[in-house]
């Protein structure tokens, strides 16, 4: 992402950034959930949805796990407490996904409203509240890491980070 002075922006605050584009990716399959509980949304254009959604937020936690994380606990040990914290987050959410994925995955079969609702409520409820504690505990931290020194944004783009990417398209 770059200011409009060329400049590249903070990771905490591209972090942000994923964090309230997955927060909108949710609600849209929230509704794409209700509109099919309501008759409204084919089952296979719900899988879909789920499968995307549920592939990117593992795609930013993995990325969390294996790349951003490393290199905050390297260079802020004082955080390596909130950093398992957030792991331990992430398995949860992992966890929440999975039972998604296989109560959308079997949509041949008539699904209980009343469940289909809660584990998106409950998927919901977890993330906002890792969301919420990442944003207050790591973005300062990120934001003091260095961002590449390219002269292209478009090569950082073809390189960004796993855990800053949006969709499979900035792949």
């Amino acid at each position: 992402m770059e200011t409009p002075d060329g400049r590249l922006v903070a990771f905490g605050n591209q972090l942000i950034e994923v964090h309230l584009w997955l927060r909108e990716e949710l609600a849209a399959l929230r509704e794409g959930v209700d509109a099919y509980l309501d008759g409204g949304v084919r089952p296979r254009e719900l899988r879909a949805h789920c499968l995307t959604f549920c592939s990117a937020l593992d795609r930013h936690h993995n990325g969390e796990d294996d790349g951003a994380f490393p290199a905050l606990a390297a260079r802020f040990p004082e955080l390596r407490p909130v950093l398992e914290e957030l792991r331990r987050d992430h398995r949860l959410v992992e966890d929440s996904l999975r039972r998604l994925e296989a109560l959308l995955g079997d949509l041949d079969r008539e699904i209980d409203p009343v469940t289909a609702r809660r584990e998106i409520d409950s998927l919901a409820a977890l993330m906002e509240t890792h969301f919420v504690y990442e944003e207050k505990r790591i973005v300062s931290a990120l934001n003091e890491l260095n961002t590449p020194d390219i002269s292209n944004i478009s090569d950082w783009n073809r390189s960004r980070p796993d855990f800053l990417l949006t969709d499979d398209v900035e792949r």
